[in-house]
């Protein structure tokens, strides 16, 4: 195998120290929360939690369709796989990207998230992407992994939904962190192989041109898993991470995994709309057969149904649905072949075996909807920075002397409480 090129450093981690961001950053009070300007004119990027929620915001930031994020209880699609970072052999590592696939390395500190989403987006065929995404793909399509991470880095529309979430702390801690690093490099070139430093970090799976890939933006290259054997690719990923996960002490808790998925909301609206063209389809046939069907109605309808007149039959706002999809829509060929019969009580029939399937529907649709503004209100509640509510409880707290003890117990705890997984890589 070719040898590789040794890993280039950033050029930020060359700079003199004077010239690495640090506190002195933000001349306010450092508990005041980021604006929108010192995020702007930030140069990092801020760690992320492994939480669904956030990456299924950020995806609709970036304007990506029809696709979500969700736990994995069971290995399954399109993956995220939130791990403790190990350097694998590089042996393992294609000698270089090969054609077709958009692989891009991580080249500046807690990016990973960003950079495992596009290295799974930018792979799937016929995925609409939005315009940004788009183009940044096809400029970057002739690039080397390096210069595709260098491009992340420096794209500000992804940087900027990245960023949304970094609290004016997190900042101050990226950079102080950035500080110390380049100082501990300085003093010694030797960098530790202690694991217990390890941070951790996002690894993309994905089947691409009939393989199987892992997508490690630390790693130089992708690396060929293997041949996609079945429509249940999953079994050959599945002893990679198990391998990884089983590496961790019992008791320890430090992966998480996520599957992208097709969203859900997609289907539902497509099959709403196929009901409420089949419900207008059939009731034209049932005029047609039978001028007033409609008297005939309350032996084929529940009480509930009857009650709240629910049944839709053409767009509406809460259930997503517009004239388009309903256009769209393409009549079953199975209910083509009822609506041939001039039997009322048949076509009756027909109507209200829609009418209850489209209950469920909708039930199924709100449920989702409900769904996605919990992402939503969890997204809002980690962008908003509350330094200045914790520092005036503190100060509240300190003038009634109930501070110390607070300190006491926290040091207490700390050694057994569980710290949200964030992409420190």
């Amino acid at each position: 195998m070719a040898e590789r090129p040794k890993r280039r450093r950033l050029a930020v981690n060359e700079s003199p120290l004077s010239e690495i961001p640090c506190l002195n950053a933000f001349a306010v009070d450092p508990a005041a929360p980021a604006t929108i300007e010192d995020r702007m004119r930030w140069k990092g990027f801020c760690e992320i939690e492994s939480d669904p929620a956030f990456f299924n915001v950020m995806l609709r930031d970036f304007g990506v369709k029809d696709v979500r994020v969700q736990e994995v209880v069971s290995l399954d699609p399109d993956m995220l796989g939130f791990l403790q970072w190990r350097e694998e052999d590089v042996d393992k590592q294609e000698p270089s990207c090969p054609e077709g696939i958009w692989f891009a390395n991580q080249t500046v500190n807690n990016a990973c998230a960003s950079v495992a989403l596009l290295n799974i987006v930018n792979n799937i065929p016929e995925l609409e992407l939005g315009d940004h995404l788009e183009q940044f793909k096809n400029f970057t399509a002739e690039f080397t992994p390096a210069l595709r991470g260098d491009a992340i880095s420096s794209f500000e529309f992804v940087k900027t939904i990245h960023n949304s979430f970094a609290r004016k702390m997190d900042m101050l801690n990226a950079d102080l962190q950035l500080k110390n690093d380049a100082s501990s490099r300085k003093k010694s070139k030797a960098k530790s192989s202690d694991e217990d430093d390890a941070g951790f970090h996002f690894i993309a799976f994905v089947p691409v041109q009939g393989k199987v890939w892992k997508l490690d933006g630390l790693e130089r290259q992708p690396q060929d898993l293997g041949m996609v054997k079945s429509d249940d690719w999953v079994i050959q990923v599945a002893p990679e991470i198990e391998s990884r996960m089983a590496q961790y002490e019992e008791g320890q808790i430090e992966f998480a995994i996520m599957g992208l998925v097709r969203e859900p909301l997609t289907d539902l609206v497509a099959a709403l709309a196929e009901n409420v063209r089949s419900l207008i389809s059939l009731e034209e046939g049932l005029s047609h057969t039978q001028a007033d069907w409609k008297v005939f109605l309350p032996e084929f309808m529940d009480d509930k149904d009857a009650a709240n007149h629910a049944t839709i039959m053409g767009p509406c706002q809460q259930y997503r649905l517009d004239q388009e999809n309903i256009d769209q829509a393409v009549l079953p060929s199975e209910l083509e072949a009822r609506l041939a019969s001039d039997n009322v009580g048949e076509l009756l029939v027909a109507r209200q075996e829609l009418v209850t399937a489209q209950a469920g529907l909708r039930a199924t649709i709100g449920d989702e909807s409900k769904a996605m503004q919990t992402d939503n209100e969890r997204a809002a509640s980690r962008r908003n920075d509350k330094g200045l509510l914790a520092k005036g409880l503190l100060q509240v707290l300190g003038k009634m002397g109930r501070t110390e003890p607070l300190f006491e117990r926290g040091t207490e705890i700390s050694s057994i409480a569980t710290l949200p997984k964030t992409a420190r890589n």
